[in-house]
């Protein structure tokens, strides 16, 4: 069956690698067209090539970087002058920051919060009018699993600003609700990118259970599938989501203790260093 949004068109950022080039094949398999934006061109072009090759959809990309002043309107402007409208929005651009908090001076937790929060934010406010006026739209904040538990050692500002995207989706799915613009959070557990290479954690990573792992492919499928029924955060895998109930409903002592015993195997401290 056709999707009933083919023809429409996608941004996302941080669409190189991992998450956001999943979640870019999976709506171009849906017949949307796509919009990609992230630092690296090379990878934006591979991604283009590879994705109009097998799928019936256009795709334009713009490199930017989104920690820098202005890329916001940069992005915007150079997507209204192609005579473009953006019918969905996907925000998923991110990193992980290792170390403990004194370890990182605050131009750097400035940078890490600007692209975290306050892009998200920016780019939402600035697209959602449209969307609205139109009767339509689709936006997802790509947070983590890691915002429904408590913070860990290390990667000290991860968890609060996952968190943060959580509550933002929930706000406003309800504030959207009837204006046909769906918002969700989607909160992926461990899934296999080169997003635990780059942070240090692959080692870690590599030494679960099959069962507490989930492709990037399968995120993607079950994160589209939750934002169309307007799931305002949605956690991706039974596993993935008894750990958010246990997060929840535990003795919070009990879950601390917890986290701080497998903070060492999944958060770069930096004490390694």
């Amino acid at each position: 069956m056709a999707d009933p949004h083919a023809g429409r068109t996608m941004l996302i950022t941080g669409a190189s690698a991992g998450i956001g080039a999943a979640l870019a094949r999976e709506y171009a398999s849906r017949g949307w067209n796509l919009i990609l934006t992230a630092r690296r061109t090379d990878r934006l072009e591979a991604l283009k090539t590879e994705i109009e090759a097998g799928h019936d959809v256009s795709v334009d990309h713009v490199s930017a970087d989104l920690m820098a002043d202005g890329a916001v309107d940069e992005i915007l402007a150079d997507i209204a002058a192609k005579g473009l409208v953006i019918d969905g929005l996907i925000n998923n651009a991110g990193y992980g920051h290792p170390g403990m908090f004194l370890d990182s001076s605050w131009e750097e937790h400035d940078l890490f919060n600007r692209l975290m929060v306050g892009v998200v934010v920016e780019a939402t406010r600035k697209v959602l009018p449209g969307m609205v006026e139109r009767g339509f739209g689709r936006t997802m904040h790509v947070a983590s699993l890691a915002g429904h538990m408590p913070g860990s050692r290390g990667h000290t500002l991860y968890a609060a600003v996952k968190a943060y995207l959580v509550k933002f989706a929930q706000s406003l799915n309800l504030e959207l609700d009837g204006t046909g613009v769906h918002v969700s959070a989607l909160c992926p557990g461990f899934t296999i990118t080169e997003f635990h290479d780059v942070n240090g954690t692959r080692e870690g990573i590599n030494q679960l259970p099959d069962y507490m792992k989930m492709s990037a492919e399968d995120c993607a499928r079950l994160g589209a599938d939750a934002l169309e029924d307007n799931v305002d955060v949605f956690i991706p895998g039974k596993v993935n989501r008894t750990i958010a109930r246990l997060g929840r409903f535990l003795p919070q002592s009990r879950v601390k203790k917890m986290m701080a015993e497998r903070s060492a195997k999944f958060r770069n401290s930096g004490d390694d260093a």
